[in-house]
């Protein structure tokens, strides 16, 4: 999943870095074929170039060589509401297939079984980033037909699309799991395009909570060498925090 994920990011995106497997593919993408990837973290840092895998937002090591450290007010309100943040990566406890996200509660708003951490600043990256990659592990609990509420909006809810919203960010283009990828049609809903080495479109709608579309033709993704899988396990995650 970080491997693919690292692929969907281009030398020289300003990308807003989550942390856990889109920090490890951020990562990932700058050592190998994205040197240039300019990375912003929600606590302040931008551009930043740790040396090590940070293991939070609040890491020090985003602080040194970074361009510079400024509030969170200025990440939001400068760089990503002005449109400046190309891609955004998400991850959630529930999504459904226009890409809403719930990471809110589990059941009745009002008297939930899980309450959740919330939105952080995931509703703001969902409205605002110009391309939002999702990367989520596929299951019947995760993949819903409907979430049980949308924290952060991907391209229609309620049957109301981002245009007639008004948001001015480009939704959700890819969402990654750990069975296949899917992308977004016109109408804003998830297909399956790719699915990894040995995995068959009934395991990926066996894990799905919704009548999965399937492209026409299907992709099996490529997989990453021994180089790559040496570079992440050994370098970039020894202690297999995201791993």
């Amino acid at each position: 999943m970080a491997y693919r994920a690292s692929q969907e990011l281009h030398d020289g995106n300003v990308v807003f870095v989550g942390i856990g497997l889109p920090n490890l593919a951020c990562n990932l993408a700058r050592a190998t074929h994205a040197p240039g990837l300019f990375m912003i973290y929600e606590s302040g840092a931008v551009g930043a170039i740790p040396e090590r895998l940070p293991v939070s937002i609040g890491d020090p090591s985003l602080v040194t060589d970074s361009l510079a450290v400024v509030s969170q007010a200025d990440i939001f309100q400068c760089l990503l509401q002005r449109g400046h943040i190309e891609v955004g990566f998400l991850g959630g406890a529930q999504v459904d297939k226009w890409g809403n996200i719930n990471t809110t509660v589990i059941g009745d708003y009002a008297n939930p079984k899980v309450r959740l951490p919330g939105s952080g600043g995931a509703c703001e990256i969902a409205v605002h980033a110009r391309r939002l990659l999702i990367i989520m592990r596929m299951s019947k609990r995760t993949f819903v037909e409907r979430c049980d509420f949308v924290t952060s909006p991907g391209h229609r809810m309620n049957g109301k699309s981002r245009a007639e919203l008004g948001m001015p960010g480009g939704g959700p283009t890819c969402l990654i799991t750990d069975l296949g990828v899917m992308e977004f049609d016109a109408t804003g809903e998830a297909v399956l395009t790719e699915v990894y080495p040995g995995v068959t479109p009934e395991a990926v709608q066996a894990a799905c909570g919704w009548k999965l579309k399937v492209a026409d033709t299907l992709k099996t993704a490529s997989v990453p060498d021994d180089a790559t899988l040496r570079l992440l396990r050994e370098r970039l995650d020894p202690q297999r925090l995201y791993l």
